[in-house]
């Protein structure tokens, strides 16, 4: 028999499939666990309603609690709260900082981002905000590519959503 916790501990062994280096619990996409005996239903958001790795998610969850005892899995896709950046914890910024990745350098509750194309994002190597976004899109759509204009290296930037 597993607690909420010990689940939550072992889906935080899950890799995010398109961000290897943080886990699908450090992305903040596992909502809520329900556990009956055997039977567990996991409630996934995903980053935005067409996020292509939520397959993969789903699969790997699928897995993972197979391999830990659990008989009778379900998935449950909740759109509603949707996802935000906010739910990123600090560990998983700080994981993406140090993978090349710009972490959001602010909340949803500040819609500024939304009008501000031309915000200068701290580079994640360098550490210099003499920044220029490139593309609204980087290598996954809740990514901006960036390109820092002092080393002169490109660089994702998660999107505050």
């Amino acid at each position: 028999m597993h607690t909420k916790e010990e689940v939550f501990a072992l889906l935080s062994e899950i890799p995010d499939p398109e961000i290897p280096v943080i886990s699908i619990v450090e992305l903040g996409v596992i909502r809520e666990i329900l556990i009956e005996g055997t039977h567990i239903e996991v409630f996934i958001t995903p980053t935005y309603s067409g996020c292509p790795a939520m397959k993969q998610m789903e699969d790997d969850v699928r897995k993972k609690l197979s391999e830990n005892g659990f008989n009778e899995i379900k998935s449950t896709i909740i759109y509603s709260p949707a996802w935000t950046t906010d739910w990123l914890s600090e560990e998983a910024k700080l994981k993406l900082q140090n993978y090349g990745i710009a972490p959001p350098e602010e909340t949803t509750s500040d819609k500024s981002f939304l009008t501000n194309s031309k915000k200068n994002i701290t580079c994640p190597r360098c550490k210099n905000k003499n920044t220029v976004m490139i593309s609204q899109f980087g290598s996954t759509a809740c990514k901006a590519l960036y390109q820092c204009k002092e080393c002169l290296e490109a660089f994702d930037y998660f999107k505050c959503i």
